[in-house]
């Protein structure tokens, strides 16, 4: 038998990056996956490539800035398995500039998405598990979610929510059957930048270690079969969170070489690009 055979996983941002090698990996090891977002083609060409899976694939296509949507998955994924055991909170929205060279739409739309996106599809989860008596609830944050770089105040912030929220819970499940645990990547291979080149019209450049997206999916995934406060899929990251905490000034010059600058100026009419 699989190892998470029985299991019910939705994903939000299953379309591309680390949410499509994830649900890929929970496919392969037996899980049933709700897989959500906004491209529903991309939903079909995962089912497509998916049908040794049987029906173990649930297709749900929706908006994470829509509260009913993330309900619609839940209800969906609750009516065809039965339960859901983890909600992966992947959704994510990137952009790159100085916080005086970032549009208010743009923090917007990056709240909208990182913050609200992330609050409703747990929120959403959580009363379907309350239910059942237990429940996993993961969020994909960011290493800059732990110790902020240049050129990503407003979106490191929202990844930083992402912290406080999830800590917050793992506060309320001590003792209890629930679990909340954090993902905390380094830049990862996906089609995030592009997305930022084709929206925006301008590239990013920036320095640090890389990993690629099946490296963060093995992560999550063993998160899920043995449930952790944090994970860090490139481990060293977790040296630079604690260098952050007792060493703040010294890693503001440390930092710098990771810092995030647009080899090209986006136009005034830019909005952000959901990887």
């Amino acid at each position: 038998m699989a190892p998470l055979t029985g299991r019910v996983i939705a994903i939000t941002g299953a379309s591309a990056g680390i949410g499509l090698a994830t649900a890929r990996h929970l496919l392969a090891r037996g899980a049933s996956v709700a897989a959500f977002a906004r491209r529903a083609d991309r939903l079909d060409a995962l089912r497509d490539e998916s049908v040794e899976s049987g029906d173990r694939l649930l297709a749900v296509p929706g908006d994470v800035t829509i509260e009913a949507d993330l309900q619609r998955l839940v209800d969906r994924t609750v009516e065809r398995f039965g339960r859901i055991d983890v909600m992966i909170c992947n959704a994510g929205i990137g952009f790159h500039g100085t916080l005086d060279d970032t549009p208010p739409d743009a923090m917007r739309r990056l709240v909208d998405v990182n913050i609200l996106g992330t609050l409703y599809a747990a929120r959403a989860a959580l009363t379907a598990m309350r239910r059942q008596g237990s429940g996993h609830i993961i969020a994909v944050s960011s290493i800059v979610g732990r110790r902020g770089v240049s050129g990503s105040s407003v979106y490191g912030a929202t990844k930083s929510a992402a912290v406080s929220f999830i800590e917050s819970l793992r506060a309320e499940f001590v003792g209890t059957p629930f679990h909340a645990s954090l993902v905390y990547p380094v830049a990862t291979r996906t089609e995030f930048h592009d997305a930022i080149a084709r929206e925006f019209g301008h590239r990013v450049a920036g320095h640090g270690p890389r990993q690629s997206v099946d490296t963060v999916a093995a992560a999550i995934v063993g998160c899920i079969e043995r449930p952790r406060a944090e994970v860090y899929p490139y481990p060293r990251a977790w040296w630079l969170a604690l260098l952050a905490v007792i060493a703040p000034a010294r890693t503001d010059r440390l930092v710098q070489r990771f810092g995030r600058t647009r080899t090209n100026p986006p136009s005034q009419h830019d909005d952000p690009a959901i990887s």
